[in-house]
């Protein structure tokens, strides 16, 4: 954590929250629940304010990727300007010297696109100013599949038509490793996109909530740290952390303050099922390590075998199998028409959200539904759909 020598005036930071393409509404409207104003921008929601303002982002965003922070940014098109411009970053803002530091580079409609070359100059740069790094490592490109453990402070180098874009990552570690899902059953969902589906669907966090499809249990956990106010960042360390203009207090008087809103139990029932025995146990397994065990009914049954909770309308919010990693497409015909059967007969007036791959799948519901959302998941396309599912009244 930061020493009680940094500095604690505060200082203008450019920063955004990288995200899954797609997600960039869902984690605009959290940025500016933060109060927070946001700005769209490829890849992310780019928002400006100070430390704070990023150290609040990182311990409350659900569904953004990791969060970023601008350093500099200048035009270089041959080397000699960019050793030049590369010197006058001000990395002591972000690394000390003797610091472990690695780089993601990547460099299109430039003159200067050999990435290693363009990395060598900034360590040569970072070295100038500070002295010699620990060590300096190269990051993996794809921010959606670098799940590195590395305790290497991060630095972004974008090259787009000869303009240089330094960024600092203040998040380490993706924001969707909260530290709970250390056992997972076949084809996990990712925790940012499971939050996102609770969010878009609209799930006030006061009625049920069900998912018969849920694995190693992502959707239920997220759902009751969403109903209990807790910050998916606390018990977290971030990059930023060890930052040397970060004032000393300000993590731990950010964590207090979100510790002060979680509810001491759920308001609401949480129940999620799956046939799978291996699977439950590591949703046990989850929920324990997430806090949150004892807010969520797991259950080893059948889809066929789910029934309302309290007799109370809700939401049914799951990721079913879509035959593009798990089950096969033909045999999976009959379970979807078995589903959308026990949602039209047991749940009347309840809300279905559920990740799809395959529209031909979804026909088989006969439900009206609708896209709420359209991403990846491990790569495949996806959308969230949303049906309301008839009332008895109505039908």
């Amino acid at each position: 954590m930061p020493s009680a020598t940094r500095s604690k005036s505060p200082k203008a930071l450019d920063a955004y929250a990288a995200a899954a393409p797609g997600l960039e509404p869902v984690v605009s409207a959290e940025l500016a629940a933060l109060g927070l104003k946001t700005r769209a921008q490829v890849g992310g929601v780019g928002f400006s304010g100070t430390i704070e303002s990023v150290a609040r982002a990182n311990l409350w965003l659900r569904t953004a990727s990791r969060v970023i922070v601008r350093v500099a940014a200048f035009r270089a098109r041959a080397f000699h300007e960019l050793e030049r411009l590369a010197r006058a970053v001000p990395w002591e803002r972000f690394v000390t010297s003797g610091s472990a530091v690695r780089f993601r580079v990547t460099s299109r409609k430039s003159q200067l696109y050999h990435t290693g070359a363009i990395e060598q100059r900034f360590a040569e740069a970072i070295e100038h100013r500070l002295g010699k790094a620990s060590t300096i490592e190269s990051a993996r490109l794809d921010d959606e599949d670098d799940s590195t453990t590395s305790r290497a402070q991060l630095f972004v180098i974008r090259v787009v038509s000869d303009t240089f874009t330094v960024s600092a990552d203040s998040s380490g570690a993706l924001l969707h490793q909260r530290g709970y899902r250390q056992a997972v059953a076949k084809a996990p969902l990712r925790e940012t996109l499971a939050a996102a589906m609770l969010i878009v669907s609209d799930w006030p966090g006061a009625t049920p909530l069900i998912d018969p499809f849920c694995g190693s249990g992502t959707i239920p956990i997220e759902g009751a740290l969403l109903a209990r106010r807790m910050a998916p960042g606390l018990g977290r360390s971030f990059a930023f952390h060890s930052w040397p203009e970060v004032p000393l207090a300000l993590w731990e008087n950010l964590c207090e303050e979100a510790a002060s809103e979680v509810l001491p139990r759920l308001p609401v029932a949480i129940h999620g099922s799956d046939r799978d025995r291996g699977a439950i146990a590591a949703a046990i397994a989850n929920a324990e390590r997430a806090g949150v065990a004892a807010d969520i009914e797991f259950s080893v049954r059948a889809m066929s075998a789910i029934e309302p909770l309290h007799g109370a309308t809700g939401h049914v919010v799951t990721n079913p199998p879509y035959g593009v990693r798990v089950g096969d497409v033909a045999k999976l015909r009959d379970l979807y028409a078995r589903f959308g059967k026990v949602l039209r007969t047991m749940f009347p007036g309840w809300e279905l959200a559920m990740m799809s791959a395959n529209p031909r799948l979804e026909s088989e519901l006969r439900l009206a539904l609708s896209e709420r959302l359209r991403t990846r998941n491990g790569g495949i396309p996806v959308r969230v759909l949303m049906a309301s599912v008839p009332d008895v009244a109505s039908r």
